[in-house]
């Protein structure tokens, strides 16, 4: 009877180990389902966030102004797209473009502008709002340019041999200091070879830092210099100048010479810029808070 009992309890063990095997082959199946929904899931979401973001390479002036953030509520409210926003000089960010990185692309240079479009990388410049440069430096002005035209400015900057601060990031604000120089007759070749001029191949911000910490000019647009003014020790010398106006264009890039780019969403942002409310908008920013218009409508 013994024998019989434990023959029995031995087949229970049996069917109760036989149960739970299934029991988790179910539990695994069932866990496999639901991971494989999630990666769908996910894939959505990934999708749909894609479908809203534009991807914008700007300059450094317009984001260092503050411009970008100021328009970012307003542009998705409108539009429904969140702007997944880049910041570097326009030769960097027309590199970025051609790599695939950015839907549209927001420069001040118009020679590479151009050459961006001839190339086949942007579809149309659409230029549609200018601020200006200006020449800042030390309060003392030891080089005694205040009130001079830009070019004359930068002759006497060189004749004393004054400290100067370039970008040298093939930026707008640099491709238009060496035209500045050129037309001042100074061979920049000749001048980056000197002691007292700093290429620093770096954005807006950290060149006006720089050029304050050294007691040093440079050329910078208007609208970076004052959101940063209070903490520099330098002031506006040379702002009445034809030379200094500057430019900003809108180019979307090219789907069919560059892979990987959204054409919809890079078109939704250039109608609102050029839309009314965005020139409103572009056109009141900077009063309340520096007094003064930082950014103008046209060329």
């Amino acid at each position: 009877m013994k024998i019989k009992k434990l023959h029995l309890l031995a087949l229970a063990l049996l069917f109760g180990l036989t149960g739970c095997g299934k029991n988790t082959e179910e539990i695994k199946t069932d866990s496999n389902v639901n991971s494989t929904s999630n990666e769908i899931v996910e894939s959505l979401d990934e999708n749909t966030s894609e479908e809203k973001i534009v991807k914008l390479t700007t300059t450094t002036s317009v984001n260092d102004s503050g411009l970008m953030d100021y328009l970012r509520d307003d542009f998705k409210k409108d539009t429904g797209l969140e702007m997944e926003i880049v910041s570097k000089g326009t030769g960097a960010a027309i590199e970025d473009a051609k790599a695939g990185n950015a839907d549209v692309i927001l420069v001040h240079s118009k020679d590479a502008e151009e050459k961006f479009i001839e190339e086949g990388y942007g579809l149309e410049r659409k230029s549609f709002m200018h601020n200006f440069f200006v020449i800042v430096g030390p309060k003392d002005d030891p080089a005694g340019i205040k009130g001079k035209d830009a070019e004359e400015a930068f002759k006497l900057i060189n004749e004393k041999g004054e400290k100067f601060v370039s970008r040298g990031d093939e930026s707008g604000t640099h491709n238009k200091e060496l035209k500045i120089w050129e037309k001042a007759g100074v061979d920049v070749d000749e001048l980056s070879k000197k002691d007292n001029y700093n290429s620093l191949g770096d954005g807006m911000g950290a060149t006006l830092t720089f050029a304050s910490e050294n007691n040093a000019y440079t050329l910078t647009d208007l609208s970076t210099f004052l959101t940063m003014e209070n903490d520099l020790d330098l002031e506006v010398l040379v702002d009445q100048s034809d030379a200094l106006k500057n430019v900003y264009s809108i180019i979307i890039v090219n789907p069919d010479k560059v892979k990987g780019t959204n054409p919809d969403v890079a078109k939704k942002f250039q109608d609102w810029m050029l839309s009314d409310k965005a020139k409103k908008l572009i056109s009141e920013y900077g009063k309340e808070e520096y007094g003064q218009q930082l950014f103008f409508l046209g060329e």
